[in-house]
């Protein structure tokens, strides 16, 4: 018998079918939201433990060696102690490209909405300025065409390459950062430093790894030139946040978008929700959130549990003999 531990499933609505994932072992215990200091108890009596954002380190994984496998319902797992799992024997799993359309969706959003500058404009009508503008336009706001322009793409897997595809329908140009950490070129790869000058946009979609944590920081955005945007839709502990909100402050880049803060929910502020930052949107972390993406999501966790009860796991990270 199989008991699952669904430790934040309010992270992912209530408007979803959940059988599959029901059906998929014997006995849950769901869990809208889990504090810290209640992780190890609610793990207690599973085998399974499935989690989207809630942390389970080492100490948790220590005091529950009933547990055998750790569902992460998202792609990047820095929210698991991978060595301790390993070194425990637990296997953990992970849900890959579920979100792709929508983040590609969302990407565009942010891009699109800084280039032709519609929340100033949008602003400019809620506030009767197009109403009594002396001509039938407003041109208050400069803005951009993509067509021609230079896309830096920084990770270039599933969501990269897929990013890097509608681009190229805008009529951009695409360059690709070579592995964070590796600054010599790479097949059709450039260092990133090299990208960061040439690009007239950035968009990130590489893990957040003790390699990339802060990846984009203060010499970083220095690099960039003062006309590019930088788009956030990965983690938000690879952008130094108080960098970025100096250079948008100083119009040393043109805009940001970001989806992602390094902390979630930002109870106790973040730079970059001061309220005197120019060009800048952001969005709740909700990139990967429409309601197709999210039934795909758990669907594969379903599936991860079903594997894993059959005795062949898939989408495995880490597990006992994973290197």
């Amino acid at each position: 018998m199989a008991t699952a531990c669904f430790l934040d499933a309010g992270s992912v609505g209530t408007d979803l079918d959940f059988a599959a994932l029901t059906a998929a072992a014997d006995d849950w215990c769901w869990h809208e939201s889990t504090r810290p200091g209640d992780v190890a108890a609610r793990l207690a009596d599973a085998e399974i433990a499935v989690t989207n954002k809630v942390v389970i380190d080492a100490a948790t994984l220590a005091a529950n060696p009933q547990l055998k496998l750790i569902c992460v319902a998202a792609t990047g797992v820095n929210n698991v102690d991978l060595e301790a799992a390993r070194r425990l024997g637990i296997t953990v799993v992970n849900a890959v490209g579920y979100a792709t359309p929508a983040v590609i969706q969302h990407v565009f959003a942010l891009l699109l909405a800084l280039a032709t500058r519609l929340p100033q404009y949008s602003e400019a009508v809620r506030d009767g300025r197009w109403q009594t503008a002396p001509h039938f336009c407003l041109l208050d706001y400069p803005i951009t065409e993509l067509a021609g322009r230079t896309l830096g793409i920084v990770g270039h897997g599933e969501l990269g390459s897929a990013v890097a595809r509608v681009a190229t329908a805008f009529g951009m140009e695409i360059l690709l950062a070579a592995r964070p950490g590796v600054n010599r070129a790479a097949g059709d790869r450039i260092p990133l430093p090299e990208l960061l000058e040439q690009a007239d946009a950035v968009t990130l979609h590489c893990p957040l790894t003790p390699t990339t944590r802060g990846l984009i920081d203060a010499d970083a955005l220095e690099r960039m030139r003062s006309q590019a945007f930088l788009i956030n839709t990965a983690r938000g502990g690879i952008v130094d946040e108080a960098a970025l909100a100096q250079a948008l402050r100083s119009g040393a880049i043109a805009g940001a978008g970001v989806d992602v803060l390094t902390r979630e929910p930002p109870r106790s502020g973040n730079p970059l929700l001061a309220p005197d930052i120019p060009n800048l949107v952001v969005t709740p972390h909700v990139a990967w959130a429409s309601r197709d993406a999210r039934q795909r999501l758990v669907d594969q966790v379903a599936a991860n549990v079903r594997a894993y009860r059959a005795g062949t796991p898939c989408r495995v990270v880490t597990g006992a003999g994973t290197n």
